[in-house]
């Protein structure tokens, strides 16, 4: 008799989970990184206008591992990777939940491009780790893995998907709204996408490029229409991150939103930390993808609405 909770297909999938973070595990160990453990719980999040905290006492859950980790670049580690569950209030869908898992990983002495060839020796591997070789099969269509990965820039893709330029769509508060309905969905259809160079008022935490201050040297991954993960080469200056914190509080505050204490603590260390680029992962989605299944929740062990 089968269980209902855990029906022979999601316990499939949940072996096969496995045996993914034993290949994530695996091939950063062979890139001689660190594996660390940072806490959960912390006093001060970073400002993101989007994001909504979970509330842990006076304190928040983490949404991410970003600030210990940035940290402990600046204390001198070189090569670090963790992965770790983490929190964002409200988020639930296909491809959502409020408590999902994170990897990320940081590379001092780095920019955001070596995060692209560490992108596609992860996901080769643990694609291999699943029988993949090669060709990924996601709802029907085929994506090579093999051979370069496509790199396209966001004004490239506003203009080439959403017939505007990112600059008027920008301006005429439209740059969500075609990014999510027009062009997400047309990246990494027949091979993976790098969408790189947003806009600098889209950077977050990236440098801006230099030579080109009006783009910020970030990249979101796509595969299958998927976004799977958010890079940057990292902004080490604690003044000017420091002005973009304030930005993201009053535009927070203009949608109602809690202004959340700044993270004074990670803007000190900031100043001593060295070049370095990092990366967020989401490794539910990554599952979800090399398994071909249609939600989050079939690659998980709960939903919230079972527990």
């Amino acid at each position: 008799m089968q269980h209902t909770l855990f029906p022979a297909a999601r316990q499939r999938n949940l072996r096969s989970r496995a045996l993914i973070l034993s290949a994530v595990r695996g091939f950063f160990c062979s890139q001689d990184f660190l594996e660390v453990d940072t806490p959960h719980r912390i006093p001060a999040p970073i400002p993101e206008c989007h994001i909504d905290l979970v509330h842990s006492g006076s304190w928040f859950l983490h949404p991410s591992p970003e600030i210990c980790m940035k940290r402990m670049l600046s204390a001198g580690f070189e090569r670090i990777y963790q992965i770790c569950h983490c929190w964002r209030d409200g988020e639930r869908g296909r491809l959502h939940l409020p408590e999902f898992t994170m990897l990320e990983w940081y590379r001092t002495q780095a920019d955001y491009t070596s995060l692209m060839d560490d992108c596609k020796g992860l996901i080769t591997t643990a694609a291999e780790a699943v029988g993949i070789n090669g060709k990924l099969v996601r709802n029907g269509n085929r994506i090579s893995l093999d051979g370069p990965w496509e790199k396209l820039s966001v004004r490239e893709a506003f203009v080439r998907y959403g017939g505007i330029e990112a600059e008027e769509a920008l301006d005429r508060d439209l740059f969500d709204e075609i990014m999510v309905r027009d062009i997400e969905p047309r990246l990494g259809v027949e091979r993976p996408t790098f969408l790189v160079e947003y806009p600098a008022e889209r950077g977050s935490l990236a440098r801006l490029k230099p030579g080109d201050p009006d783009v910020a040297e970030r990249f979101e991954l796509y595969i299958a229409g998927l976004e799977l993960a958010n890079a940057f080469s990292e902004l080490c200056d604690p003044v000017e991150q420091r002005e973009r914190f304030g930005k993201e509080l009053v535009n927070r505050a203009g949608l109602g939103k809690t202004a959340h204490p700044l993270p004074e603590k990670f803007l000190r260390d900031l100043a001593g930390m060295p070049p370095s680029a990092g990366i967020a992962l989401g490794l539910d989605r990554l599952v979800m993808l090399l398994l071909d299944a249609a939600s989050i929740d079939e690659v998980v062990s709960f939903t919230p609405e079972e527990l």
